[in-house]
């Protein structure tokens, strides 16, 4: 009898085809300029009775096409007027407009230019300061462009402050904070580690609070007061902050680390195993709602139904495994410093007390 054949290509190739969407089309409101490239001598003459062709439409195509920046020097005349009956009035001049920084060589486009250039861009100023002489021929050192960006600081701290109150008058914030290597004169050759405080709510403004250090004073003074709910890592400085009634929301992605670390250890882990199941579950139900794009009042509708009953049986899973872990357990003991936040946490730590 012949033996049946299961055997299978060797190379199964698991890349999904992917459909082409077309070729990309150009936006229709931008600026159109046309040319019209006529044809060549010998096609405008007929190449059967010699008489010359007429035009009888055009074959169209479209690219996208840039004109270099130009740059220019912005002579102001300031008119000056006097009266010559009442000379000792003296002469009067037109106002100058107000400026980002008063008296300074370049316009003020210059000066946001150079900020969009090293902030959106990521254009560092002595870059900038080599394309302006390469291209150019003009030297603006690289301490005069940084001069620009700190004195255009002043424009931009009234915004902020705005964006802070914005933030501060609604009832949900998202905080977080990152590291960032600054210099510093005291430390030359050692950078200092500072950080960006960062502060939002999903869909609405960022703000970006620099502080040289990671301690409690920063984010208790950007909050002052708040007294809506602000979500955050497990990190110990963003406690006891904001107003009395300030409800500290956590991060299930962080408190998922330790279960899942559980679980790596020992796959049948009979606590973490299910926990960490449950909370998969618990994120589908969120990764839902955005793929259906539902409004606020349905996600909540959603979470009401399917996120709460996961949630209640979480945490009954959770206060019965706390008291059967042993003490060297990977659940009950710390667990190491988180790469994200920097913090240390136990797996039952997101039972509150």
């Amino acid at each position: 009898m012949e033996a049946e054949n299961n055997t299978e290509p060797a190379h199964r190739s698991t890349k999904k085809s992917v459909k082409h969407l077309g070729r990309q089309g150009l936006p229709s409101d931008f600026l159109r300029m046309e040319r019209v490239l006529p044809c060549t001598a010998d096609q405008r003459v007929c190449r059967r009775c010699g008489k010359e062709t007429v035009v009888i439409g055009y074959e169209e195509s479209s690219q996208l096409d840039v004109e270099p920046a130009t740059y220019f020097v912005l002579v102001t005349k300031r008119e000056k007027r006097a009266c010559w009956s009442c000379e000792d009035l003296g002469v009067i001049s037109a106002p100058l407009p107000p400026r980002i920084i008063e008296k300074c060589l370049a316009s003020d486009r210059i000066v946001i230019d150079t900020v969009v250039s090293k902030y959106c861009n990521h254009t560092p100023p002595h870059r900038q300061s080599v394309i302006l002489e390469r291209d150019l021929g003009l030297e603006v050192t690289r301490a005069t462009l940084d001069g620009w960006v700190l004195k255009s600081r002043r424009v931009a701290v009234p915004i902020v402050e705005a964006i802070r109150r914005e933030l501060i008058s609604g009832s949900y914030i998202q905080a977080d904070e990152t590291p960032v290597d600054v210099q510093t004169r005291e430390g030359r050759g050692n950078n200092h580690q500072a950080y960006l405080w960062q502060y939002s709510r999903p869909g609405g403004s960022v703000v970006f609070d620099f502080r040289l250090g990671r301690g409690r004073d920063g984010p208790r003074r950007f909050l002052g007061q708040f007294e809506g709910i602000l979500q955050t890592d497990g990190y110990a400085a963003y406690g006891k902050i904001g107003g009395p009634r300030m409800v500290h929301a956590a991060c299930w992605a962080h408190a998922r680390r330790q279960f899942l670390g559980a679980v790596q250890l020992n796959p049948r882990d009979p606590v973490a195993t299910p926990i960490v199941a449950q909370m998969d579950e618990l994120f589908a139900v969120h990764a839902e709602a955005r793929r259906k794009a539902l409004s606020v009042a349905a996600r909540h509708i959603r979470r009401q139904e399917r996120a709460k009953p996961l949630l209640d049986d979480i945490r009954s899973k959770i206060e019965a495994g706390q008291s059967a872990a042993l003490p060297s357990s990977h659940l009950a003991r710390p667990a190491s410093t988180c790469s994200h936040c920097g913090t240390s946490s136990r797996a039952f730590w997101i039972i509150p007390n």
